[in-house]
């Protein structure tokens, strides 16, 4: 279950295939839970000796009761503050809260709630049940607590965070450090939820991976780790018509380093040949600090379809714009028989006027997602997953919606794929002109469309992590940088 990830209904699942197993006695898994976490916070904060847990009405509030419990017996200061319990007499959860009340513990109540009163807080108020907006004192005391800036333990899921969705319910708690119980989940990786998780990491609970089986994850998680091996591989006698001949179309007057972004990047990322189709007006000087890029100016619709009898996939919309020369070179693409990355303005014009592609890639962000959906953007944001599914299905082909948790979907059944390992200084101009030339130079390479845009979209994180390690940070990184990096992000071998 390493990669892959689960929503609400897949959880219950294996929650209820973990209370099954044979030998597991009642409470055994908030035992496990309780204990976990108190190794995270031995661990990861050594030196604090208050701690204080945040405990919700149900079965996330038991895990912190056995923290609490057993945080007192290894002799941890202790502070409880929970709310009155919703759940049965017999549930588990309520099983812990009197354990610790008949060991002398406090439950204090959440109006008291001082952020001052412990080194560290530990926030076991609601998981993945959560459906409704924090207003109430719950939400008062997540609100007090993050802008207290103190350090925070979340118990599974931050209080406040749709694991479903990745949105934010009302007010959400911010952790330094999620310990997320039994498998992970997408919504922890997507959307606002990034800015609330702070470091994920698994706690499996000793489960074995057979109480995963006939339970699907709602998708794969591709990271940093494990995707360098899915890049096409070169055999040793390889020449350049072997690596794919790619035409990358966009650059309107005004707009010409888009389009020239991307066609560095193809090249980078290991294209044979990569031409420029670009408005006559620069097309005599787009190569200069690029010699190796092929460069045709194109005037027309006429000229384009002959360059397209020569190529092996086209990337069309970097710096395209939507006059009647952007608007021709797109009905052109649109109409070709041939693997196409459709991005930017290609993509608003695009949403003018919808029509359904199988062997092409769209990229779009947030705000292109909107348009291509008749939205906006924050009812995009309030479902990622559902949302590029949507345009997935509607639109045909793989749909790549870009964002902190970049999700891929393919217009049939598959899971989606989360991309993660990038960080904040890939937000910066001309970063997704360099992801579409990524992916165009592995579709050339022999990549179908749903591999390039996930292997094209971590290459994208690993360079930019390279980039920024480059420079000695990552604020100020330009786009450049990161298709600079591309080789090196790669690692050896061709």
């Amino acid at each position: 279950m390493t990669s892959a990830l689960f929503d609400n209904v897949g959880m219950r699942a294996l929650d209820a295939a973990g209370l099954a197993l044979p030998g597991m006695a009642p409470g055994e898994l908030m035992e496990r839970a309780g204990q976990a976490l108190l190794a995270v916070v031995r661990r990861d904060w050594p030196q604090a000796r208050r701690i204080g847990i945040l405990c919700g009405p149900g079965n996330n509030g038991g895990d912190g009761y056995v923290l609490a419990r057993r945080a007192a017996e290894a002799g941890l200061e202790v502070r409880v503050h929970g709310g009155p319990s919703r759940a049965c007499p017999e549930s588990d959860g309520r099983q812990a809260h009197r354990r610790w009340q008949a060991g002398g513990g406090e439950v204090h109540a959440l109006e008291s709630f001082d952020p001052a009163a412990a080194d560290l807080w530990v926030d076991c108020l609601f998981g993945i049940g959560l459906e409704r907006p924090l207003t109430d004192a719950y939400g008062a005391v997540i609100e007090s607590l993050n802008a207290s800036g103190r350090q925070v333990l979340a118990a599974d899921v931050p209080s406040g965070v749709d694991i479903d969705r990745g949105r934010v319910l009302g007010e959400a708690v911010r952790a330094n450090h999620t310990l997320t119980m039994i498998a992970d989940k997408l919504g922890l990786h997507t959307g606002a939820a990034v800015d609330r998780v702070g470091q994920v990491e698994v706690a499996p609970l000793d489960l074995p991976a057979s109480v995963a089986h006939g339970i699907a994850p709602v998708a794969r998680r591709v990271g940093p780790e494990d995707w360098r091996q899915r890049l096409p591989v070169r055999r040793p006698g390889a020449h350049k018509g072997d690596c794919g001949h790619v035409l990358i179309v966009g650059g309107a007057p005004g707009y010409s380093g888009a389009a020239r972004l991307a066609a560095t990047a193809a090249l980078r990322a290991g294209a044979g040949r990569v031409t420029l189709a670009t408005h006559p007006e620069h097309a005599a000087w787009a190569n200069l600090e690029r010699p190796e890029l092929m460069v045709r100016g194109v005037a027309d619709a006429s000229e384009l379809q002959a360059l397209m009898r020569r190529v092996d996939v086209v990337a069309v919309g970097p710096g395209l714009g939507q006059d009647a020369w952007g608007r021709g070179l797109w009905l052109a693409v649109a109409d070709a028989d041939l693997p196409r990355v459709v991005d930017a303005d290609a993509l608003n014009l695009l949403a003018e006027a919808p029509r359904r592609g199988e062997d092409w890639v769209l990229t779009p962000h947030p705000g292109e997602a909107a348009r291509l959906q008749g939205q906006d953007v924050a009812t995009i944001e309030a479902d990622r997953p559902g949302q590029v599914r949507a345009l997935a299905a509607r639109l045909g082909g793989v749909v790549l919606l870009k964002g902190a948790g970049t999700l891929v979907a393919s217009s049939g059944a598959e899971p989606l794929a989360c991309v993660t390992g990038g960080h904040p200084g890939m937000a910066t101009a001309g970063s997704g002109d360099v992801l579409t030339g990524i992916i165009a130079a592995l579709r050339g390479q022999g990549a179908d469309a749903r591999s390039a845009a996930e292997i094209g979209a971590a290459w994208h994180c690993a360079a930019a992590c390279i980039a920024r390690d480059r420079l000695g940070g990552a604020r100020g990184m330009l786009a450049g940088d990161l298709a600079e990096a591309l080789p090196a992000a790669a690692g050896g071998g061709a």
